[in-house]
């Protein structure tokens, strides 16, 4: 038989055949099909192949420019916004010069990472030898020489330093993995036996108002232009008896227009029977807490027995108090009533989104699940009620910190109070939706938490409380989930993680970078189900806020400047549709009552305040591009060694600190 013949048997019912088909020649890869057949389709099936290759070439082509064309605007425009004066760049950075330290860390470290990235390419193409074995009368030249000695260097000096400091990264990561499962168990456990706090006897008797307790509604403000109407509104239509309710507007506005125009909102709400007082303070210290400690000074305040705290964002339902005052009933241990928060602006971008995922955890898993079996959490500052004598016995509002809520909280625990957290009341509020803003609310949030620690670890100690609250105080509440969590996160994905693509002697293992993340991921979004296509931007985001958490950690911890800075987070006013029209509503009957002259005089100051040029603009975050730079250079790094995941999750996530960096993912000015 000729060596190019292929003998197929085919079987039939009937009968056997054998039929030999010669292939054209040996090496043919063309199918096993009748010549004919083959010229009659293939022409066209090739022409429409090459087509559509053509096609899909073309329109990713035409992805990637416009892609490219947009973002390289972006920065181009990102640029050209930072070149201004002197003063007008003082004057909107933000951080004191000793947050500069970090940068100058950032920028030496993007430095020599760039520098080894070029030895390595060099060394790539050269193939030298990278595993040290290659005789030494086979080094060819200086640089060859060189590089060999570094290898020997790093093997014996520096990859244990970087293997010792990623193992101790990984332990604390275990512990924090670990701490959140429980946490999630917790909730689960919620969920399956349906577990609810229980009032204690009947409800308030409707007609016997008397029966009702005296409560006190604070809304502490300070420069709200854009709240202030609908928090004063919705604390007015708290449905509780008139004469058992005192609504106090704590305003520590500097602007004597916005002063003016609060204080004829209160006006307006008093002349329809609302007993609301306006209350401005003439010397402004210690922010919030100052504030809140100012008011709580006032004699009137010994004829109440519940204090509800209310921030100017916060809209709550007009059940507010009945539904979280009863709890207090029959439970005189009970200091603090703590409610949800619920966002009206969640879905307004991609930041607001991000963070409705890392709150809806916090409310449904961490305060709950705490609330529950230890009945002890931190009080978040507002849509709580607090009863009057624990936060007497507890030593009142202390101005020390930023974090005057968790303060209170924890000084109230120490005193044997217990705490009531409800799942279920909601209180409306707004996130913010400009990465400038929430920057600066999350470092307020994790430095004052170690100012606190600092101050409170004598106390803690010295306590009668038991040694596991203790225990829980000092090493869950404070260390794991206040120190712990940012440094790890930071110390482990920015910068071991990068700095092991030049040090592979030290590299970290796949379930490290991909699989537990990812798995611990998928449980913080299961409180917001909604959320779960935003499962990865979420782990590449919150590795991104870890450079600002860490940051604000540390001088917290070390009682840097910036520990003490205090910035109110700037709202834009977003209410839902139905409280839109009740302001609305309300706007139009406050107007027909109030006097031509006083209305006239509002309208002026707002055309005024309306016509101001407002100075608002994205801008350039330094410490974010330069570790963009840092994780894309270690990417580059990884793709000459082909390690797979470990390029991938450099890639992405130092795109995700080029477009926070870019200030690309919240609130756009244009």
């Amino acid at each position: 038989m000729a060596p190019s013949s292929v003998v197929v048997t085919i079987e039939k019912p009937n009968n056997l055949s054998v039929v030999q088909i010669n292939a054209a020649t040996a090496g043919d890869d063309s199918p096993l099909l009748p010549a004919d057949k083959q010229k009659a389709a293939s022409p066209k099936q090739f022409t429409f192949s090459i087509l559509l290759k053509i096609y899909r070439a073309f329109s990713c082509i035409s992805w990637l420019a416009v892609g490219s064309n947009s973002l390289f605007k972006s920065i181009k425009k990102r640029v050209s916004q930072s070149e201004a004066s002197a003063d007008e760049v003082e004057e909107q950075d933000m951080e004191p010069r000793s947050r500069g330290k970090l940068y100058n860390f950032i920028k030496a470290f993007l430095a020599i990472s760039i520098g080894a990235l070029v030895v390595e390419v060099v060394a790539h193409y050269n193939k030298w030898n990278l595993n040290l074995v290659q005789p030494p009368w086979e080094v060819q030249g200086l640089v060859q020489w060189s590089y060999m000695a570094w290898l020997s260097f790093r093997l014996d000096y520096i990859a244990p330093t970087v293997m010792m400091l990623s193992q101790f990264c990984i332990v604390l990561f275990l512990i924090q993995s670990l701490d959140r499962l429980v946490l999630c168990l917790g909730c689960f456990w919620i969920k399956f036996k349906k577990l609810k706090p229980q009032i204690n006897g009947d409800d308030y008797d409707v007609e016997d108002p008397s029966s009702f307790p005296m409560v006190l509604v604070q809304i502490p403000m300070c420069n709200e232009r854009e709240v202030y109407a609908t928090s004063i509104g919705a604390a007015c239509q708290l449905d509780w008896p008139r004469d058992r309710l005192l609504i106090q507007v704590l305003d520590d506005s500097d602007d004597p227009n916005l002063q003016l125009m609060i204080n004829e909102e209160v006006h307006s709400w008093r002349q329809k029977g609302i007993n609301i007082i306006y209350r401005h303070r003439l010397i402004r210290t210690g922010y919030k807490a100052g504030n809140l400690k100012s008011a709580m000074g006032c004699d009137y305040v010994q004829d109440y027995e519940f204090v509800a705290i209310l921030d100017a964002d916060f809209q709550p339902n007009p059940d507010f108090l009945q539904l979280t005052i009863p709890h207090f009933k029959g439970k005189p241990e009970v200091g603090l009533v703590q409610a949800r928060w619920s966002f009206v602006n969640k879905d307004e971008n991609l930041l607001s989104r991000l963070q409705n995922v890392n709150l809806c955890f916090h409310f449904e898993v961490e305060q709950q699940v705490n609330g529950m079996f230890l009945n002890f959490f931190g009080f978040n500052g507002t849509a709580g009620v607090w009863r009057i004598k624990a936060l007497e016995d507890s030593g009142g509002w202390l101005e020390r910190t930023t974090v005057e809520d968790m303060d209170i909280a924890v000084r109230a625990h120490l005193n044997g109070w217990k705490f009531v957290y409800l799942n279920d009341v909601k209180v409306l509020c707004e996130l913010p939706e400009s990465y400038e803003a929430y920057k600066k609310q999350q470092h307020r949030w994790h430095s004052g938490p170690m100012q606190l620690f600092r101050l409170c670890l004598p106390a803690i100690l010295k306590s009668k409380i038991s040694m596991w609250k203790k225990a829980n105080l000092i090493f869950l509440f404070f260390l794991l989930r206040k120190l712990i969590l940012p440094f790890y996160s930071f110390t482990l994905f920015c910068i071991i993680l990068p700095l092991t693509m030049f040090i592979p002697e030290a590299e970290l293992p796949l379930w490290v970078i991909c699989y537990v993340p990812i798995f611990m991921s998928f449980l913080n979004i299961l409180p917001s189900p909604k959320s779960f296509p935003f499962l990865v931007p979420y782990l590449l985001f919150e590795n991104t806020m870890s450079v600002t958490k860490f940051n604000a950690m540390v001088s917290g911890l070390f009682q840097l400047g910036s520990s003490y800075e205090w910035v109110v987070t700037k709202k834009t006013g977003r209410s839902s549709e139905s409280d839109l029209l009740a302001l609305a509503e309300r706007e139009s009957k406050r107007h027909s009552e109030s006097g031509l002259e006083l209305l006239s005089k509002l309208k002026e100051v707002e055309a005024e305040v309306a016509g101001a040029p407002k100075k608002k603009k994205n801008r350039l975050y330094k410490k974010e591009l330069g570790l963009a730079f840092l994780l894309l250079t270690a990417a580059a790094r990884s793709l000459l060694s082909a390690h797979g995941v470990h390029f991938y999750f450099l890639l992405f996530q130092g795109l995700s600190f080029l477009v926070v960096g870019l200030d690309l993912i919240g609130e756009q000015v244009s």
